[in-house]
C-alpha cells in the first residue's frame, strides 16, 4: 500500500494545492449528491484526507467516519471546526476495517489511483462492499483525462 506519500510537508500545503476543490461550484454539488445517497445512514470516506468532503456532509448532518493513511492528513482534518464529531481510523483503504455497516462508502478526488496496483484496487472494492450495508452505494470519483492532453503517440489504456 502507499505509505509515506503524505507526510507533514505535504499535508502542510494539501489544502492550498487542492484549493479548486473548496470552491462552492465543486464541493456544494458533490456534498449533497453523498447527502442524498446516504440518507438517514451512515457514511464511510476512504482516505479522509484533511476532511474537504465529510466535514461538510457532517455538518449536513450525515454521521460520517474516515480511514486514512496519513496521519499529518488527519492532525491537519483535526485543526478545523467540526472535525472531532468524525472518528477516523489509521490504515489503508483496501484493507482496514472500521465497526460497523454503512449506507454509502465513497472515495474522492482521484484517490483510488493511490492504489498502484490492480490487485490494491480490487481489495479496495472488497473492503467497500464489506461495510456496505445490504442495498448500499460505493462512490468513486474520478477524472478521466483529456485524449488531446495525451502526448502524441501515447495510448490511453483502461483497466
Amino acid at each position: 500500500m502507499t505509505n509515506g506519500i503524505f507526510d507533514e510537508r505535504v499535508a502542510d500545503l494539501y489544502d492550498k494545492h487542492a484549493s479548486e476543490m473548496y470552491v462552492d461550484a465543486v464541493l456544494v454539488p458533490t456534498v449533497e449528491f453523498l447527502a442524498g445517497l446516504a440518507g438517514d445512514g451512515r457514511a464511510l470516506e476512504f482516505a479522509i484526507g484533511t476532511g474537504r468532503v465529510a466535514l461538510p456532509l457532517r455538518a449536513m448532518g450525515v454521521d460520517v467516519s474516515g480511514i486514512e493513511l496519513s496521519r499529518p492528513m488527519v492532525a491537519q482534518m483535526l485543526t478545523k471546526q467540526g472535525a472531532e464529531r468524525i472518528p477516523v481510523t489509521i490504515g489503508d483503504m483496501a484493507t482496514t476495517r472500521v465497526d460497523g455497516r454503512f449506507r454509502l462508502v465513497y472515495l474522492v478526488y482521484n484517490t483510488i489511483g493511490n492504489l498502484l496496483t490492480q490487485d490494491e484496487q480490487v481489495e479496495c472494492f472488497c473492503n467497500a462492499a464489506a461495510h456496505l450495508e445490504p442495498g448500499g452505494t460505493f462512490v468513486i470519483e474520478v477524472v478521466v483525462p483529456s485524449l488531446r492532453r495525451l502526448p502524441p503517440r501515447r495510448v490511453l489504456r483502461s483497466v
